[in-house]
């Protein structure tokens, strides 16, 4: 089996870091501030200049069509979870090699991470808490990751009476992952209007999720280097 390849962000080596964690191939990560530009405000440079990559890449002007709707339906998510302490985002671009549907061929989804202040305690507690009761949530899980305990779950929002009758459900996928202090809650959302493709996005982000650390992984691995090259 080949060692998985990874791409670098610069922010890996930023001080004060408190999670690492690796975004599978097909997302372009996207500053939080340029997606909350509208098209026509002074910020939309900003805007233009983190989406135009992917849409040089999609195939044709009905894919590009599509990847703009949803990213009109990514910031009116992600400007309701700014307030929630979002401090990234990325976009998803995939090929729907299945259905091909009526996407142009693509999927489109928006990652975000977001941060909590919570009530101190367990984080096998606080992975409890994150899903009980919530309401609308289904496929509750619970599971022991190398970050530690964790809980995921779903949500389908459907448009309401009063929307636009063009919109779709959107679906969204859940990781709650307490940080080992105790004190703060991260939570990791992937949203998509593909709600039939559910169970390939619930494994996305169990897969996204496995990979989250709490401690600067690129430590870890230099100090086994310097231990194995102190052996030979």
């Amino acid at each position: 089996m080949s060692t998985p390849e990874f791409v670098l962000d610069e922010s890996v080596n930023e001080p004060g870091g408190d999670i690492w964690f690796a975004i599978p191939a097909g997302f372009t990560s996207m500053p939080v501030d340029a997606l909350l530009n509208a098209p026509e405000s002074s910020g939309a440079d900003a805007l233009h200049t983190s989406i135009e990559p992917i849409l040089e890449a999609l195939p044709d002007d009905f894919a590009r069509r599509k990847f703009l709707t949803q990213v009109a339906v990514g910031q009116q998510l992600l400007a309701s979870l700014a307030e929630l302490g979002t401090t990234h985002s990325s976009i998803g671009v995939h090929r729907d090699d299945v259905s091909g549907g009526d996407s142009g061929g693509y999927l489109f989804s928006l990652f975000t991470l977001s941060w909590r202040d919570i009530a101190v305690a367990a984080p096998a507690v606080t992975a409890a808490r994150a899903v009980t009761g919530a309401e609308g949530h289904t496929n509750i899980e619970y599971l022991d990751l190398p970050c530690g305990p964790a809980s995921f779950s779903e949500l389908v929002r459907a448009p309401n009476a009063d929307s636009d009758p063009s919109q779709t459900p959107l679906l969204q996928v859940f990781a709650h992952l307490p940080h080992p202090d105790g004190k703060r809650l991260v939570t990791l959302t992937l949203g998509t209007t593909a709600v039939n493709r559910r169970a390939e996005y619930r494994s996305l982000l169990h897969h996204i999720a496995e990979n989250v650390s709490f401690e600067n992984p690129l430590l870890e691995a230099e100090a086994i280097r310097r231990a194995a090259a102190g052996r030979g």
